[in-house]
């Protein structure tokens, strides 16, 4: 087909033929990278025979299972030629029934509003559709209390925070001791990074956002005291023979992913023996066991295929290092609901349990941190982190990839920071999916972040407006951007977040489409403003002058914290992995950046006295922190490296296993990381900001 045709194709199956770099400069995707993008959305173009079928494929009428609208509102609803009803039998979750009238719309008929969020449902004819009617806004800081609250929080990466059994990875025992820390300062939450389940079986694969799954934990994040008595543990963790390995690993400065995950996994599989040997042989179940019970049966289907995959997934890559993806697997393998894998899961029933018994802990453990952060006094707790996509080769693309880009991968064109753009080497929804299968993955994404959380941060929220996809294996300038229905996620995202009274967070950095941050305000998400970003030509943007509805941070988890920042050290470890053009220029920008910063600290009243040296890293992180204090926004979120005064980022992009990414820990035991006279002090500006 000639590429006017082809174009025409994309626009209709929502990709963009053309775009804005970051310099505002138009450009165009190549009609062969379209051709490959369109294939991989199964609707090829090659021969004029595939052309008109993908064309028909996009032009059938479809009666979608679920549609969204706001309350109070009125909306329409798609009905097929024919069949539009003169009124609509509306069936409330709660059960009661409502007879609504329609009127004629151009693609169906048009309902009255609705005043009662949830999931209701509309019958006409033998026709049922969801409706999902959403608050207007998301939950938010007004709904949490009074207008005076102004709330904190601390950033933490979970697996840096130290305490004692925890086998050299951090857990929820470190996050509730944190969390009692920061509430005595009268912080109101704790944002975590990412603890998706990742690959048990292969613990080299560690990288939190790209995850197996995000619908389950990662459980070595989990705290098997928040179900299990410390007798029980001890006698665990004595039979697993770990126990001197296992303290060796708590005393390192870096995680040894591999070794702690085995000392940890260990523990946990004794336990499980016991577990399995006690309360689950006993004719009348104990409370353990009933409750073990009740989540294997809640968990249902999606629990049990992540069960599944992750046995079948280490009983292969065990015996072939090879075999670490699923896609490279015999045929019979791929296909979760084969005979094979039905025979597999019935003959190693065992090992199967053992990862359900997993789950069972992680989900405990993160709701004893949920209610330990509230009766702590925090008025959000945990906020949890939603990676932005999967890996192709996990649990979740495993078990249901029809939901899924499979045959695509995501991350971000050229830009001036990236000139041959990213490849996250992740997938993740597919749009006409969700569209088809009433937006379930993603309803079931969203519950499983909110189910033991206050708030939700959403990692490059711009996705829910478009991503940039590529085919699997091609550079990123061959991508191009992949439209999704962003009133639809907006509304699902908003009644989610009522129903868990949790507020939402999207990081809304980098490239972002014109009017985004518009659309996310009106919809009660916050977004996210970062000190190093927030400039006017020459000088940085004043405290009341930013948004009220962001998260104000100093940094993130991906760029320099404070005291790297103003040491400089930022430059000299990327200059040190070839990521650095002009070291020199940098740094001389750098020299002028640390007045700017100075003098913007002065001006707010952060600071005072002569420009720090570059090694007065103290000086510059209180002033920094007093700096974000005095910030407009109604949310103030402050990473714990800068808390602390770390110089070190927990992530440097552009690197994976030349720079220790996500293996830092925190010097301290959690219950001790906010003591010291020095960090309480430069805290205190936080605290005055969240008094209550």
């Amino acid at each position: 087909m000639n590429d006017a045709a082809v174009e025409d194709l994309a626009r209709r199956a929502g990709i963009a033929i053309e775009w804005r770099d970051n310099a505002n400069k138009q450009r165009r995707v190549s009609a062969d990278s379209l051709r490959r993008i369109l294939a991989a959305l199964q609707l090829p173009c090659d021969t004029a025979a595939d052309f008109a079928e993908s064309r028909r494929q996009l032009e059938a009428p479809r009666q979608p299972p679920l549609i969204t609208a706001t309350a109070g509102e009125p909306f329409d609803m798609p009905v097929a030629a024919g069949k539009a009803p003169d009124h609509v039998r509306l069936i409330y979750e709660d059960g009661s029934v409502a007879d609504l009238p329609v009127w004629p719309a151009p693609r169906g008929v048009r309902l009255p509003g609705i005043e009662t969020p949830g999931y209701h449902v509309a019958e006409f004819g033998t026709e049922r559709i969801v409706v999902a009617i959403a608050p207007p806004r998301c939950w938010t800081i007004a709904d949490i209390a009074s207008e005076e609250l102004r709330p904190w929080g601390l950033a933490a990466q979970i697996y840096g925070l130290r305490s004692a059994g925890d086998c050299g990875i951090g857990d929820t025992a470190g996050v509730i001791a944190l969390a009692a820390q920061a509430a005595e300062l009268r912080a109101d939450a704790i944002a975590l990074s990412p603890v998706h389940a990742l690959f048990a079986g292969d613990p080299n694969h560690f990288s939190p956002y790209s995850p197996s799954s995000r619908i389950f934990y990662n459980p070595l994040h989990a705290d098997a005291r928040s179900l299990f008595s410390g007798a029980r543990l001890a006698k665990a963790a004595h039979a697993a023979g770990v126990a001197v390995a296992a303290a060796e690993r708590e005393q390192q400065k870096l995680i040894d992913w591999p070794r702690a995950a085995r000392a940890k996994m260990s523990v946990f599989r004794r336990l499980f023996e016991d577990f399995s040997s006690t309360d689950l042989a006993l004719d009348t179940p104990t409370p353990l066991a009933a409750d073990f019970a009740q989540f294997r049966a809640a968990g249902g289907t999606l629990l049990a295929a992540h069960a599944q995959f992750e046995a079948l997934h280490a009983d292969r890559f065990s015996a072939d290092a090879s075999a670490w993806n699923w896609r490279d697997w015999p045929a019979p393998w791929r296909n979760a609901a084969s005979e094979e894998v039905k025979s597999f899961a019935e003959t190693n029933a065992g090992e199967v349990t053992f990862h359900c018994f997993l789950q069972w802990i992680a989900d405990r453990s993160f709701a004893a941190a949920q209610r330990a952060t509230q009766q702590a006094g925090m008025q959000i707790g945990l906020i949890a982190d939603l990676a932005v996509g999967i890996s192709g080769a996990g649990s979740e693309a495993w078990s249901n990839p029809g939901d899924l880009l499979v045959d695509l991968e995501i991350g971000a064109p050229p830009d001036a920071f990236n000139a041959k753009g990213q490849n996250w080497g992740l997938t993740t929804f597919s749009p006409c999916a969700l569209l088809a299968g009433g937006f379930a993955p993603f309803i079931a994404t969203l519950r499983a972040c909110l189910r033991h959380s206050g708030g939700l941060r959403i990692d490059h929220a711009m996705g829910l407006q478009r991503l940039w996809v590529m085919p699997r294996g091609a550079d990123p300038n061959e991508g191009a951007y992949l439209a999704y229905p962003l009133d639809d996620l907006l509304r699902l995202t908003a009644l989610e977040s009522h129903r868990h009274r949790a507020i939402i967070i999207g990081e809304d950095l980098g490239t972002v489409p014109a009017g985004f941050r518009g659309r996310i305000d009106r919809a009660g998400v916050y977004g996210m403003r970062v000190l190093w970003f927030e400039r006017e030509r020459n000088r940085f943007t004043p405290p009341q002058r930013w948004p009220a509805a962001a998260a104000a941070m100093t940094s993130t988890h991906d760029l320099p914290t404070v005291a790297g920042w103003w040491r400089g050290t930022d430059i000299d470890v990327r200059e040190q992995y070839g990521l650095v053009n002009d070291a020199e220029h940098e740094r001389a920008a750098r020299t002028r950046g640390r007045e700017m910063l100075w003098r913007a600290c002065r001006r707010a009243k952060a600071a005072a006295g002569e420009l720090p040296a570059p090694s007065e890293t103290s000086r510059v992180a209180d002033a920094a922190v007093k700096f974000i204090a005095q910030t407009s926004s109604e949310f103030t979120l402050l990473p714990l490296e800068d808390a602390l005064a770390l110089e070190d980022q927990p992530n440097l992009p552009g690197t994976i296993d030349e720079h220790p990414n996500w293996r830092r820990r925190y010097a301290a035991q959690a219950a001790e990381l906010l003591g010291p006279a020095e960090i309480r002090r430069r805290l205190e500006p936080l605290a005055r900001r969240g008094q209550r």
